[in-house]
């Protein structure tokens, strides 16, 4: 059975840094490519960032420049390292495969980002 475990949230101010880490049980992340997803009160989750299993990475553009994602095949983790982050990034984190058209595992829990002064 996969396991996703997000860790690493928190409140921080803005303009403050946090990194994410998503360790997976059950399955071995290096063969799928993977994602960051957040979903704020009262909206829908939405992409993040993506990292293929080749090291490429895409983000989205609200997190160009301040977000960077990367991988660890030999922790079977995927990570996330947030910086400038704004109030408007508060939300839970979840890590899941990255892709149109691929299939989600089972969601986490998340980690929830608090960013506020």
């Amino acid at each position: 059975q996969v396991q996703l475990v997000e860790s690493g949230g928190g409140l921080v101010q803005p303009g403050g840094s946090l990194r994410l880490s998503c360790a997976a049980s059950g399955i071995g992340l290096r063969a799928y490519d993977m994602g960051w997803y957040r979903q704020a009160p009262g909206n829908q989750r939405e992409w993040v960032a993506g990292i293929t299993t080749g090291g490429a990475t895409h983000y989205a553009d609200f997190v160009k420049g301040r977000f960077t994602i990367s991988r660890d095949n030999t922790k079977n983790t995927v990570y996330l390292q947030m910086n400038s982050l704004k109030p408007e990034d508060t939300a839970v984190y979840y890590c899941n495969r990255f892709g149109a058209s691929s299939a989600r595992f089972t969601w986490g829990q998340g980690t929830q980002v608090t960013v506020s002064s």
